[in-house]
């Protein structure tokens, strides 16, 4: 099968690595105060990508852990996928030119998707899409708002547009380890020829299966969070059967 990836997740909020329940900003755990030492650490385990969120840029429309960001660049080697206010070229620039590999642009997406067009042509390979979903319906501005607009009608707009990958979130499922939505998304994947990344519910070892299950052979990966930090999820484990999945 093609190589898939697993991403740690490091989210942000007020300079610290939190996980959230179903997007809820009342509801965050913090893990650690130092997210470079975070990403050190998930780099030492193995992890060849990182995807990172900057929750309070999510609901503000701009960066607002940038130096949390900007350690986490400077103790790591790994690439990084970087989601969280990004709304204007901008910062999409800034953010590039800072080292990150590629940006999730999600409100955005929704509100003006001509400049994510834009960005993906002036970037090659380097603007994904973050499509967040609340039964179906794509939520914005840190998911406190729901659109009326259908995660599948939203990624068809992208067909085209040169976008690097599409990062779909099931929202119910976030943070509650309750397992990925593996049919939500692999119907998603099916609709579009544009890489999908799963995000929402990892939860063990079974969930990793299903990423390197034939019928999920259309996703570039998926993202981990709660599970890696509760000790849910052996990630070495988890690393050995996608990389013996890779084999020929």
């Amino acid at each position: 099968m093609a190589a898939v990836r697993l991403f740690p997740a490091i989210d942000l909020k007020d300079g610290r690595c939190v996980r959230l329940k179903q997007g809820d900003m009342a509801q965050a755990t913090v893990y650690s105060d130092d997210p470079a030492a975070q990403a050190r650490d998930f780099e030492a385990l193995g992890f060849d990508y990182l995807h990172v969120v900057d929750l309070d840029g999510a609901f503000a429309g701009k960066p607002v852990n940038a130096a949390a960001v900007e350690a986490i660049r400077a103790a790591t080697r790994f690439p990084v996928q970087l989601g969280g206010g990004i709304r204007d070229m901008k910062t999409v620039e800034g953010w590039l030119l800072k080292g990150v590999t590629r940006v999730i642009i999600g409100t955005a997406a929704v509100r003006d998707p001509e400049f994510v067009k834009t960005a993906a042509k002036a970037f090659p390979g380097r603007v994904a899409v973050g499509i967040d979903a609340r039964d179906g319906w794509v939520a914005v501005e840190g998911w406190a708002e729901t659109s009326t607009l259908h995660a599948h009608e939203l990624a068809k707009r992208f067909e085209d547009a040169g976008v690097a990958a599409i990062v779909y979130t099931n929202i119910a499922r976030d943070g509650m380890l309750s397992g990925i939505d593996w049919d939500g998304t692999i119907a998603l994947a099916d609709q579009v020829a544009i890489p999908v990344v799963a995000s929402g519910g990892l939860a063990s070892m079974d969930d990793v299966r299903e990423l390197i299950s034939p019928r999920a052979e259309k996703l570039e990966g998926a993202i981990t969070g709660k599970a890696l930090y509760d000790g849910r999820l052996d990630p070495r484990q988890a690393l050995a059967a996608i990389k013996a999945a890779r084999r020929p």
